[in-house]
């Protein structure tokens, strides 16, 4: 049974993440809201936590789709044995030796599509990979995961190298930003890398349904809401 104190923080993120969705449908492209630079090169284990709480958009012309982050996982390579470029430079990793704030976009398993932020100095091949995202505009399908979220999003490696800060792909502030409780823990996926997979360089919004390991019961009413009536359409004459 959830406390008092746990009811009452469910009930104020439900209501911060309903206000979000009314700003951003008020204000669906607010493209001056973008970060500076110098907001990835901080550091990647920081853009990580900072990443927590920020929208990726997305407008492919016809539509703008969008979601707040709220899973992150960082990736220090190349001495990081979780991180592809710990494999060295090849094809596939060497939009991760590229400049900060750009996209990474690689395909796994066959299937699913995942989206990383560089955040390395070019020639330090560093990235963060968002795991969750809680739906703001545009979104009918799932976007707890990684894999998900980029489907939802029709983000796939046609937009790898992308620069987030541009006008088809991006990062941008929320009007409001309440306070995060961010937590942290080990990445998912990763037992493969010994040692490394013990790093806690996974971030999450603690209070987030949304988030990739949250209880399914915890989800369950609020992707009702996020996604019952989740759509948005890009201004006309894009």
């Amino acid at each position: 049974m959830k406390s008092p104190e746990q009811i009452a923080r469910a009930t104020a993120r439900e209501h911060e993440a309903s206000n979000e969705m009314r700003d951003f449908r008020r204000n669906p492209v607010s493209r001056g809201r973008k970060p500076p630079r110098s907001f990835f090169e901080r550091g990647t284990l920081t853009v990580a936590r900072a990443l927590i709480g920020m929208h990726l958009v997305h407008d492919d012309g016809r539509t703008v789709r969008a979601g707040r982050i709220v899973e992150t996982e960082a990736y220090l390579g190349p001495h990081d044995l979780a991180a592809h470029s710990s494999r060295g430079r090849t094809r596939r990793t060497e939009v991760m030796f590229g400049p900060r704030g750009h996209a990474y976009v690689y395909f796994i398993y066959g299937f699913w599509d995942l989206l990383n932020v560089i955040s390395g100095p070019p020639g330090a091949p560093q990235a963060v990979l968002l795991r969750a995202l809680e739906p703001l505009a545009g979104l009918t399908a799932r976007t707890w995961g990684p894999g998900l979220l980029c489907r939802a999003l029709h983000i796939d490696r046609r937009l790898n190298g992308a620069d987030l800060r541009g006008d088809v792909l991006w990062l941008e502030q929320p009007r409001r930003r309440p306070a995060v409780r961010i937590a942290r823990a080990t990445r998912i996926g990763v037992d493969y890398a010994g040692e490394w997979a013990h790093r806690p360089w996974r971030f999450f919004d603690r209070d987030s349904p949304f988030v990739s390991t949250a209880p399914a019961r915890r989800r369950t009413r609020a992707a009702a809401d996020a996604l019952g009536n989740n759509v948005l359409r890009a201004p006309a004459g894009r």
